[in-house]
């Protein structure tokens, strides 16, 4: 299997973009957020996922392991297939969808192509215990130490939410008051929830 290729962008066309590595030329499926970022003739890598099926072999790109991580989320959900997937990474960035999915935003999601408002909910309830492990895991990637929170679900909460842009002031004060609000032994996911609710009112 595949799973990065560096070249030249030989080409890009509406939802794919054609590298050029030694001579071949790859054609990789790509959501709008990492096209935007290729220039044709300038180098480039991808993160890629090989998808294998009886009659074609498809090859899907990302800019960050991140967002192909949640391309492989967003497959386990039913009825969701790979361009429904792209779809949804193409009108959401990852910290956008780790956002709308922590919070139950499914008018967020279904603001994707071919995501109705039964599929966006389905997401949405399939993969809320998925974000706030997806928030940290690409905090860690980023190489950012979270500081000033206590510790534990508390600690990884503010990290999660400067992961999404907030300040490390701002994180730590949400995630006290929400802590207050839940009580001593809240969940990670749940302190997340209400903090970004804190946030957003």
């Amino acid at each position: 299997m595949i799973g990065k290729l560096s070249g030249i962008v030989d080409s890009i066309l509406e939802d794919h973009a054609i590298l050029d590595v030694n001579g071949v030329g790859y054609l990789v499926h790509c959501p709008s957020s990492t096209l935007s970022k290729l220039i044709a003739g300038a180098p480039a890598s991808l993160m890629i996922e090989t998808k294998v099926s009886e009659d074609a072999i498809r090859l899907y790109g990302f800019s960050t392991a991140e967002e192909r991580e949640w391309f492989r989320l967003l497959q386990g959900v039913q009825n969701v297939g790979a361009r429904v997937a792209l779809n949804v990474l193409s009108a959401l960035s990852s910290r956008e969808l780790e956002r709308a999915i922590a919070l139950g935003d499914k008018a967020a999601v279904g603001r994707a192509q071919g995501v109705g408002p039964k599929l966006a909910t389905r997401i949405v309830t399939e993969l809320k215990d998925k974000a706030p492990a997806m928030m940290l895991r690409g905090h860690a990637e980023e190489g950012v130490v979270p500081i000033l929170a206590p510790r534990g679900p508390e600690a990884d909460a503010v990290a999660a939410l400067v992961k999404l842009g907030y300040s490390q002031t701002q994180a730590a004060e949400a995630t006290a008051r929400a802590a207050r609000e839940l009580g001593e032994h809240a969940a990670l996911d749940s302190l997340i929830r209400e903090s970004l609710r804190a946030m957003v009112r």
